[in-house]
């Protein structure tokens, strides 16, 4: 008998595993780190006191967040032959399957043989402070530019922009930048962390549960995202062709990136962040980018509710496209300054998951599928020869 056929419904609402790290509240638009309200630490707080939360499980000391930092500076220089390596690669190359394939090759460089916790967040630190050093080192490259070295003063913010466009920030764009990072470092259990997590549960090493990470982040329909809302804008141009463009797309089912979210049955607290800090830059630097993407919002709240007589809000990816774009940054670069942040939360999971108090050992994650496909009966089916095959198929 067969079967009965299941929905694909992408693990929605199946809870796996315990953790500490971080809590998603879709109904009221609430993120927490460690207990902590990102909006809290947006104010308040940097990213590398931040990523000291996630990696530490609570907020540090002067003294803990002293070494944390100095750890993350010292740290920052790439191998010569991993500078080489890059160098090697095409320039053409999406940058996102450079990341991914360098920071595995990070690994061959790495010549601790434990795994237990204090390796592991030795290995955090340094994956912390060397991704933003890959990606600003191979943006030079394929630009056929020389590459800036690490910055001993400037903090994690401000030295990879300083790395990427050869120029030290201003106090203020260092600051929006770093409370980007701060919004993008941890969302529990999204499609890359769980990534990290199951490789993680194999007792594979943390630069293989990273790279896992970094693969599916590199997706559209995840990290991919903001660089898609960019395209968008700059197809729209103007703030008067919103209305148009929108309508266009819905009439044929289509999308609009940036809108509407899994978790987030409000409004994303990121975006309310987002969407101030892409005013502030508009303001400062006179492009269209915050009222186009203001407009993109309203139109296709207005139109969604005539359509399904439904809400619909921005998520992360609308306003931090307009956001980057203002800073300088190239757009296919979004993902990979995704990467930048989240390798946080990242590690953090991977730290959990591998020394889970809760467990004497890792939970091999294995999950069941319901097969649907061919069935001929319990015994399966009748093997033909290769040369009754084709008069098999015929008949």
């Amino acid at each position: 008998m067969l079967p009965v056929q299941t929905k694909n419904i992408g693990l929605r609402n199946i809870e796996v595993a315990d953790t500490k790290i971080s809590a998603i509240d879709g109904i009221n638009g609430k993120l927490i780190y460690r207990g902590y309200d990102v909006l809290d630490l947006v104010k308040k707080s940097t990213f590398e006191e931040t990523s000291c939360l996630l990696l530490n499980e609570d907020l540090p000391t002067q003294e803990t967040l002293a070494s944390f930092s100095e750890m993350l500076v010292a740290t920052r220089e790439i191998p010569d032959n991993l500078e080489k390596t890059l160098r090697n690669i095409p320039k053409n190359a999406n940058p996102m399957d450079v990341l991914q394939s360098t920071v595995s090759l990070m690994a061959a460089y790495d010549h601790e043989k434990a795994d237990d916790r204090d390796v592991n967040y030795k290995r955090a630190i340094n994956l912390i402070s060397k991704i933003p050093i890959i990606i600003a080192c191979w943006d030079r490259i394929r630009n056929d530019k020389e590459i800036i070295q690490p910055s001993k003063k400037l903090n994690h913010a401000a030295n990879f922009l300083h790395m990427l466009t050869g120029k030290e920030p201003d106090t203020e764009a260092a600051r929006i930048f770093d409370i980007c990072l701060i919004l993008h470092a941890e969302h529990s259990f999204n499609a890359s962390t769980f990534a990290a997590r199951e490789v993680a549960s194999t007792r594979a090493n943390m630069y293989a549960a990273v790279s896992a990470a970094v693969g599916a982040l590199s997706g559209e329909l995840h990290g991919g995202a903001n660089f898609q809302v960019m395209k968008m804008l700059l197809e729209i141009t103007a703030e008067d062709k919103v209305e148009q463009w929108i309508k266009g797309k819905l009439a044929n089912n289509q999308k609009i990136m940036g809108m509407g979210h899994a978790v987030y049955k409000t409004f994303d607290p990121r975006a309310e962040v987002l969407r101030e800090l892409s005013r502030k830059l508009a303001e400062k630097t006179g492009q269209p980018w915050y009222s186009i993407t203001k407009k993109v919002e309203e139109i296709t709240e207005e139109e969604m509710k005539k359509i399904k007589s439904s809400d619909i809000f921005p998520n992360v990816d609308l306003y931090s496209a307009s956001v980057y774009y203002m800073l300088g940054i190239p757009m296919d670069l979004n993902t990979p300054i995704f990467a930048i942040s989240r390798v946080s939360g990242w590690t953090a999971h991977i730290i959990e998951e591998k020394f889970a108090e809760a467990a004497p050992k890792p939970m091999l994650y294995r999950p069941k599928a319901v097969y649907v496909g061919k069935y001929c009966g319990p015994s399966g089916c009748e093997y033909v020869s290769i040369e009754k095959r084709l008069a098999s198929t015929d008949a």
